[in-house]
C-alpha cells in the first residue's frame, strides 16, 4: 500500500490540533521505532504541544538508543492518562502496541504512521501508511513540512538512526534512491552519520561481544544448505551480563553466512521464543512470519513463538525453502 498525500495531511491536520499526544512504536523497539518515536516527540514539542513517548513494553527504553535526543522523556504507560491524540509508529497491528493498546483506544483520536506491508488501519485511525518506504521514519521526515516544522539537527539525528537501522546501514533491498536522498536531506540537518553509526555499530559492552561468538559459534544450516540459523537463550544473557535490547543486531551475523537463502535467530528467553528473520534472495520471510502470529517485511521480518527451541524448529523449518 502507498501511502497518499492525504494520509500525511490528515496526520499532519490530527497533531496540529491537539494539546496532548502519546506516541509509541512496537514491542521490542529497535532503532526505526525509537528514533521515529522521539524524531516526532521532539518536532510536536517544538510546535508547543505536550508529547509524550511510551514504550509498548514494561521494561526500560532500549538501552543502545539512548545517545539519541528525547530519550529522557520516555514515560512508562502506567504514568500516563488519556491523551487527545495516541500515535502509533512502525506498528502493524493492535497486538504489536502490547501494553499502550489500551490507551490508545482510550485516546480521542489515533494516528498510525507505518511502512509494514502488512499494516491496516486499525483502531478507526487516521492513517499513513507507505509500504515502499524503506523506514517509519522516511515517513516523519516527509510529515514534517506538513506540520510546519523545519527539522533542526536533534530530530534529524532521530529520522536518521530510524532510516540507517532499517535499511541496514543502506544495504537491505528497501534502499532506493529517494533513500539516500533523505539521509543526505537528514544530514544537510544537522544529523551527524558518523557519530551516529559509533553509537548504534561501534559502542558494544564486553558482554555484547561475548554473545556474538557464542552466536557465531552455534550456527546450522539446515533444509538442503537453505537455511541457517542461530540462537541465545537466558543462560546466555545471564552469563554474559547481557539485557535483550542489546541483541537487536545479532540477526545480521547469522545472515552474513554465504550461500543460504534465509536466516533467522531465536531468542529464547522465559518459556517463549523472539524470532528475527532475513532473507537473502526471493523467499518471502515476512509471509512465514505472518503465518506464525508475527509479521514484517519480504526480507525482514519476525514472530514470537510460546514455546522451546526444539518446538520452534520443528514448527518453523518445514516452512523455509528447502534445497534438494
Amino acid at each position: 500500500m502507498m501511502a497518499e498525500p492525504a494520509g500525511i495531511a490528515r496526520a499532519a491536520d490530527s497533531l496540529r490540533s491537539a494539546r496532548s499526544v502519546v506516541l509509541c512504536g512496537h514491542v521490542d523497539p529497535d532503532g526505526d521505532a525509537t528514533g521515529s518515536a522521539l524524531g516526532l516527540t521532539l518536532a510536536l514539542r517544538s510546535m508547543g504541544i505536550d508529547a509524550v513517548p511510551t514504550l509498548a513494553d514494561d521494561g526500560p527504553p532500549p538501552a543502545a538508543y539512548g545517545f539519541l535526543p528525547g530519550f529522557d522523556l520516555y514515560r512508562p504507560v502506567a504514568e500516563l492518562t488519556k491523551p487527545d491524540v495516541f500515535v502509533a509508529l512502525d506498528t502493524p497491528t493492535p497486538a504489536r502496541l502490547g501494553v499502550a493498546l489500551q490507551l490508545a483506544q482510550e485516546a480521542t483520536e489515533r494516528v498510525i504512521i507505518d511502512h509494514h506491508p502488512d499494516s491496516a488501519c486499525f483502531l478507526s485511525s487516521v492513517c499513513a501508511i507507505d509500504s515502499g518506504a524503506a523506514a517509519t521514519g522516511e515517513l516523519i521526515w516527509d510529515l514534517l513540512p506538513a506540520l510546519g516544522v523545519v527539522p533542526d539537527r536533534d530530530m534529524a539525528t532521530c529520522l536518521y538512526t530510524a532510516l540507517v537501522t532499517d535499511t541496514g546501514r543502506f544495504q537491505y533491498t528497501n534502499t532506493r534512491a529517494v533513500t539516500l536522498r533523505h539521509a543526505a536531506d537528514m544530514m544537510e540537518g544537522g544529523a551527524d552519520a558518523h557519530l551516529i553509526y559509533r553509537h548504534v555499530y561501534e559502542s558494544r559492552s564486553s558482554g555484547a561481544l561475548a554473545l556474538v561468538g557464542r552466536t557465531l559459534s552455534r550456527i546450522k544450516v539446515a533444509n538442503g544448505g537453505s537455511a541457517a540459523y542461530s540462537w541465545i537463550d537466558d543462560d546466555d544473557l545471564i552469563d554474559c551480563g547481557v539485557s535483550l535490547a542489546e541483541t537487536e543486531t545479532l540477526i545480521d551475523q547469522v545472515r552474513q553466512l554465504r550461500g543460504v537463502d534465509v536466516a533467522f535467530l531465536a531468542k529464547c528467553t522465559g518459556g517463549r521464543c523472539r524470532v528475527s528473520m532475513r532473507s537473502k534472495g526471493a523467499a518471502d520471510v515476512g509471509a512465514v512470519a505472518r503465518e506464525m502470529g508475527g509479521g514484517g517485511h519480504c526480507a525482514a521480518a519476525g514472530f514470537t513463538f510460546e514455546g522451546d527451541l526444539p518446538h520452534l524448529l520443528a514448527t518453523l523449518l518445514p516452512k523455509l525453502p528447502m534445497r534438494a
